[in-house]
């Protein structure tokens, strides 16, 4: 296995750097995780079993533990794609508590607006105007988008229907009269641009105004700012294509700020001491 990794070992530092726009720090953070892991896996007729390194890990406390069965899910995950026939024992989730999204301000994502091209531009107003996950942007179809809705293909193969803004609508307009696609919005010589492709152009664009900014932060910032201006739970669930409203609800803890004005202009006493 040791012989097998450090084939691809390089290869995945640099993919996670260029395309998934890790930080140094993150990156190098992977590297000793896969260091550490290979002295203690077992790898036998292409399966590597994790349980003696969890083993070695297991005095750690559950959020460690998880992030680093997460890097080395990933480096394999990494190693399949590249049609190595590898799979995983002994990776079983543990149970670790949920932390709050990070948004990206508007003015930052207006900053990076500012400086986009064309490409640029569509990815991220794509994102933030229709709360999408970087999959459902791929694999938007022509024949899906109209002028005032876009149908998309989410989780469990779901399809969901959002609103358009005249922004959006007018981007995708002017888009697709300069790239004439054939079936798919994000298309290159025929076929649509890959997943890593579309990201790749999102965390270059924000790495110019200094920010390490992914697909997922756009939609959550999506969501979180759907809240903080009065939109009903119930709708912004429907929206992000969340099958349980209790997912939703993690954003309403990002808006305690906004809850405390509410509340001090709402509130009479409050009201009085103005």
């Amino acid at each position: 296995m040791k012989t097998l990794s450090k084939l691809y070992k390089l290869d995945f530092l640099d993919y996670l750097s260029d395309i998934r726009g890790y930080s140094d720090l993150t990156v190098k953070t992977y590297a000793m995780v896969i260091d550490e892991a290979l002295d203690y896996v077992n790898y036998e007729e292409n399966i590597l079993n994790l349980s003696p390194y969890r083993l070695y890990i297991a005095s750690l406390n559950s959020k460690t533990i998880s992030k680093k069965l997460s890097a080395l899910r990933s480096f394999v995950k990494f190693m399949q794609d590249k049609g190595e026939k590898v799979s995983l024992k002994g990776d079983s989730s543990i149970k670790v508590a949920k932390t709050l999204p990070k948004p990206i301000s508007y003015e930052y994502i207006q900053e990076a607006l500012g400086i986009a091209d064309k490409d640029e531009e569509i990815i991220v107003v794509l994102l933030y105007t229709l709360g999408l996950r970087i999959s459902e942007l791929c694999s938007i179809e022509l024949a899906n988008i109209e002028k005032e809705w876009i149908s998309v293909l989410g989780k469990g193969n779901k399809q969901r229907q959002l609103p358009l803004l005249r922004v959006t609508s007018v981007l995708i307009e002017a888009y697709k009269n300069e790239k004439t696609p054939q079936r798919f919005l994000f298309e290159k010589n025929g076929a649509k641009l890959s997943e890593n492709t579309l990201r790749y152009r999102l965390t270059t664009l924000f790495k110019k105004i200094g920010l390490h900014v992914t697909p997922h932060m756009l939609r959550h910032s999506y969501a979180t700012h759907l809240l903080n201006n009065d939109a009903r739970i119930a709708d912004v669930s429907e929206l992000l294509g969340h099958s349980s409203m209790a997912t939703t609800q993690i954003y309403t803890k990002l808006s305690s700020s906004i809850k405390m004005k509410n509340y001090q202009s709402a509130h009479p006493l409050a009201i009085g001491d103005k």
